[in-house]
Order: C-alpha cells, then structure tokens, then sequence
C-alpha cells in the first residue's frame, strides 16, 4: 500500500519536473532575478548597492514564485480540469498541496543560490547570519505558497489571474520592498512590518547583510512569517477545490 508520504513525494517530483521545464517558469525564477541583481546592483537606484539590493531580489523572486506564479498557474490548472483528473487518483487534497509547496520551495532555493554567487561576484560579502538565510527563504516559500495555493483553490481562475497580481503589485510596492518599513512614519512603518513581504525582506537583509547579528533580532520577523504562513495553510487546507 502506497503511504501518504509516498504519495507526496511522487507528486513533489512530478511538480519538479513540470517547472523546470516551463520556459516561463524558468525566465521568472532564473532570468528576472539576474537581472535584477544588475539592475539594482550596480546602480544607484538602492541606496547600498549590491548589499541592500540582495534581500530585496531574493524578496521579490519569492513573491513572484512562490504566491503569484503558483496560484495563476494552479488557478488554471483547476480550469482545465487538471486537477480533477488528479482527483481520481489516490493523491489527496493535503498530498497535491504539500508537493506543489515543496516542488515550487526547491526551485525557489535554486533561484537563491543563483542569486547569492551572482552577489558574491559583484563584491558581496555575506553577512554574519548568512546560513539562516536559507530557513528564512524556506519559511517565506511555505508562507507565499500557502497563500498562493488558498487563492488558487478558492477562486475562479480568472480572479486568481487578477487577485494574485494585485497583491504582488501591492506587496512590491507598499509592502515593506520597496520602502523599507523604517523609511516611512512610526505607525504606518510598524503596520507594514507585520506583512509577510515586509518581515520576509528584513529577515533576509538581518541575514545577509549584517556582520554582527544575533538570532533574537530574527525572532519577530519569523514569528510574523509563522503566523502568516500557519494561517494561509490552514485556508488552504479547508478551502481548496479541485475543481
């Protein structure tokens, strides 16, 4: 009898094997962050140049991947009736999503090692915490793809197509990317540090950017991630349709 985690690992793979063949797929994930990188690098564009420029590339590549791609492309798969011929075999509910989850997370740590050799190339030095980097792009994959997965699973593909664009438009611009948290007023910048972008970003920038850090300094944006990604997967769990 085929077990639970079996199943999920099955499907993790095949999901693994769809996106790495999906040119679009590929220019989002590989392509976009690259240039990115060299855009905002070696510019004045970010104030800090390569250092500041990092955490917000590695912000926006999980944004774009792991809530806006995801739910779009799960949204019509939904409509094409993909899904539902999943549905007839012995994958569940919890099994489809765990393996899109973990199948879009791996490529999103690809994107992030691209990234982070690409910045060591152009003169960045890793910050003192470099190593959490890696648990806080996981936590941010699992909080994003929960999300993206509840939208995808709860409306109409045309709506996940406009919904999951404006958020990421939303998020870039006003959600702590951007502009930091600390460049805006008291309340509005402590408001903007409890979203997921926001908390993501000055993870990352704690992580990679910092010499001297101690792990309490992460502690409040993980526990923001936690809560927004236990939340999001919660949704999806209870909401998801497979058609």
């Amino acid at each position: 009898m085929i077990t639970s985690g079996a199943r999920t690992r099955a499907h993790t793979g095949w999901e693994l094997r769809l996106l790495l063949r999906n040119g679009e797929q590929l220019l989002l994930v590989f392509i976009i962050p690259i240039v990115l990188v060299l855009a905002l690098g070696l510019t004045t564009f970010v104030p800090g140049g390569i250092d500041a420029a990092i955490p917000k590339v590695l912000s926006i590549s999980i944004l774009a991947t792991c809530f806006t791609s995801l739910a779009i492309a799960t949204g019509f798969e939904r409509r094409s009736g993909a899904l539902r011929f999943l549905a007839t075999t012995s994958l569940t509910r919890a099994n489809l999503l765990a393996g899109k989850a973990i199948a879009t997370a791996v490529v999103t740590l690809l994107s992030m090692l691209v990234v982070l050799l690409l910045g060591v190339l152009l003169g960045w030095t890793p910050g003192g915490a470099w190593p959490l980097s890696i648990l806080i792009t996981l936590l941010g994959a699992f909080t994003f793809a929960a999300w993206g997965l509840f939208l995808a699973g709860a409306l109409r593909a045309e709506a996940v197509l406009a919904v999951a664009n404006g958020v990421f438009l939303t998020l870039l611009l006003f959600g702590g990317i951007i502009i930091s948290p600390n460049q805006l007023p008291d309340v509005l910048g402590s408001i903007i540090e409890l979203t997921p972008s926001a908390a993501l970003v000055g993870a990352l920038n704690i992580a990679l950017v910092n010499q001297a850090t101690s792990t309490a300094d992460l502690l409040l944006p993980a526990i923001v991630l936690t809560v927004w990604g236990v939340v999001g997967a919660l949704l999806a769990r209870r909401y998801f349709r497979w058609e």
